[in-house]
């Protein structure tokens, strides 16, 4: 089997197509995480010009202790929705990539299977029980591959569950002090 060079050029040309969709992809979450920063110090300026004037506001020292406490719980929960947000950006951006790299994956292992095709059926006489011990011990590889895939994704999943429950009990911690305070 012999690459022609319209074949090399067609290779060329989609690995540059999916370098760009990804820089793009990349450039778009990197976007995204820029806007994200630019509403919260425009939210983080516009909150403290406004607890400072009410912390000049404030008549007395228990007055103003009490404005500073009851800031602690939104606060928090600022923090972890900002939390949110970048993390949000970062699994979409991750999926476009996991998504894109599964795609080729796919592509690669479909012409890696034809080149084993036509080497199995040009094969010299004689060579049929080494073939199928080939294509045995390639059969199993790509099980395991996409055995370590699957775990992968599965390991992703619970990952984010929990990073999802610590949020909440950190919020439900930070809300609780808040409220005796």
């Amino acid at each position: 089997m012999f690459i022609t060079a319209d074949q090399i050029t067609a290779n060329n040309q989609a690995a540059f197509d999916t370098t760009k969709a990804l820089a793009a992809k990349s450039y778009a979450g990197f976007e995204k995480l820029v806007e994200l920063n630019m509403a919260a110090a425009r939210a983080l300026m516009t909150e403290s010009f406004s607890n400072a004037q009410a912390a000049l506001a404030a008549k007395d020292l228990q007055q103003a202790l009490a404005l500073q406490t009851g800031l602690v719980a939104p606060m928090a929960e600022k923090s972890v929705a900002y939390g949110r947000h970048v993390y949000g950006i970062a699994v979409e951006t991750g999926a476009e990539f996991s998504k894109a790299f599964e795609g080729k994956t796919a592509e690669a292992q479909k012409a890696f299977n034809q080149v084993v095709e036509n080497v199995a059926k040009n094969a010299p006489a004689g060579t049929e029980s080494a073939v199928a011990v080939f294509k045995s011990a390639l059969a199993s590889s790509q099980t395991a591959i996409d055995s370590a895939q699957s775990s992968a994704k599965k390991a992703l999943a619970v990952a984010e569950s929990n990073l999802a429950a610590v949020t909440e009990q950190a919020l439900s911690a930070v809300t609780t002090v808040a409220k005796k305070a």
